[in-house]
């Protein structure tokens, strides 16, 4: 399985996800012109491993805004690490935000609220 790493635009989150390491990132800003085509390459990499995974995998988001379209493409590779869990390895989700954005806390408990796997708030100091 390969690494999958997607530099970030002013529209794109960076992504980087390593199946050898069990470790995801998606950093930066989501606004992509079609956030279902931009997320494929993850959303198909995770099904792929979750027929072999890693006996942790570890997953940060740091996001500092996100549309409406990519909340549901960020819902669909939760589920993906949910089936993940569901198979009997450890996800840990890091969800990542400033400490003014009430928004992106709140969305970040909404996740949790639908999903069943455990979110730790980690708040960044501006």
């Amino acid at each position: 399985m390969e690494k999958l790493t997607i530099e970030g635009t002013p529209k794109t989150p960076t992504i980087k996800f390593d199946p050898e390491t069990g470790k995801l990132l998606i950093q930066g800003r989501s606004i992509p012109e079609n956030s279902i085509e931009f997320y494929k390459p993850l959303v198909d990499l995770l099904d792929e491993y979750n027929d072999t995974p890693k006996e942790s995998t570890k997953v940060d988001i740091v996001l500092e805004y996100f549309n409406t379209s990519s909340s549901k493409c960020i819902l669909d590779v939760f589920k993906k690490l949910e089936k993940i869990k569901s198979n009997g390895s450890e996800v840990i989700i890091n969800w990542h935000y400033e400490e003014d954005d009430e928004d992106m806390l709140e969305a970040g408990e909404d996740y949790q609220a639908i999903i069943n796997i455990p979110f730790k708030m980690i708040e960044i100091e501006e």
